[in-house]
Order: C-alpha cells, then structure tokens, then sequence
C-alpha cells in the first residue's frame, strides 16, 4: 500500500475513536 494512503487511514480511525471516547466519557474533555 502507499504510505500516504496508510496515514490517511490512520487519521481517519484515530479521529473515530476520539469521537466515540468524547461522546461515552465527556467529562474527560
């Protein structure tokens, strides 16, 4: 794969997961 591609992704997964931890555990931020 391109590594472009690959941090893309990463991105993308690393951005859900902050999304779904702020919507469960809002009182962290």
């Amino acid at each position: 794969m391109i590594v472009v591609t690959v941090i893309a992704a990463a991105l993308g997964v690393a951005a859900i997961a902050y999304l779904v931890v702020a919507l469960v555990k809002p009182e962290r931020f």
